[in-house]
């Protein structure tokens, strides 16, 4: 689990294809610091396993559903990734809760400045939108952040200067395709949702007393 607060730009120091997976070598420093095989790092909003590593570098394997699902497979030799460590339970939640688990992407279809900010719009897959609020949050290639404009088919995005200079999205343009990662939250309330009204018949499934369904948010408070 993550919180979307990059600690820090790695840099693609090599990328070894495979025929749909790639083996990812990726230059950094912070996120080295107390690494562990095994651990999970965020690559760009990606969670990635460390299979090996020393001080200033690591390798990370990409596999044929992620490469799907991700814009990791159009990475380049010498290009900045955005990098958080999984979230520690001390630590302080500054984004949001993000699983690491790519819902899809989208490509930036306009940027402007307004003021100290960049607006971004970037369009949203349509089997997305239904978790997608106005002033709710998603991940943008693992950066946390908060939606300004909720668009037909897409959304706009403000950055701020920090934001900015210290991820990889501030140096995005127009036709980039970013990795998105929609509000956790949300989905397990679908699932619990559909889940109840498929299985309502099925006694050995579903108890009918325990049922979450819009009746039941409905009356306390939640709708």
């Amino acid at each position: 689990m993550f919180t979307g607060i990059v600690e820090e730009l790695g840099e693609i120091n090599s990328i070894n294809r495979g025929s749909q997976s790639i083996e990812l070598e990726i230059k950094a420093k912070n996120v080295l610091n107390d690494v562990q095989l095994g651990d999970s790092i965020a690559t760009n909003g990606v969670c990635l396993t460390v299979t090996s590593f020393n001080k200033n570098r690591f390798t990370v394997d990409v596999m044929p559903e992620t490469m799907r699902k991700s814009s990791l497979g159009e990475l380049k030799v010498g290009e900045a990734v955005n990098l958080e460590r999984a979230l520690s339970l001390k630590d302080r939640l500054g984004g949001h809760l993000v699983s690491g688990h790519i819902d899809g992407t989208g490509e930036i279809k306009k940027k402007q400045r307004e003021d100290n900010a960049i607006l971004y719009n970037i369009s949203l897959p349509i089997d997305l939108r239904q978790y997608v609020i106005p002033k709710g949050s998603i991940a943008i290639d693992g950066i946390s952040l908060t939606i300004a404009e909720l668009l037909d088919q897409e959304f706009v995005l403000s950055l701020i200067p920090h934001t900015a200079e210290m991820t990889t999205l501030g140096k995005k343009d127009i036709g980039d395709i970013v990795n998105l990662e929609v509000d956790l939250i949300g989905k397990y309330i679908e699932r619990m949702l559909r889940f109840n009204m498929e299985d309502s018949n099925n006694k050995s499934i579903t108890n009918n007393n325990s049922r979450v369904d819009l009746d039941l948010l409905q009356q306390n408070g939640f709708l």
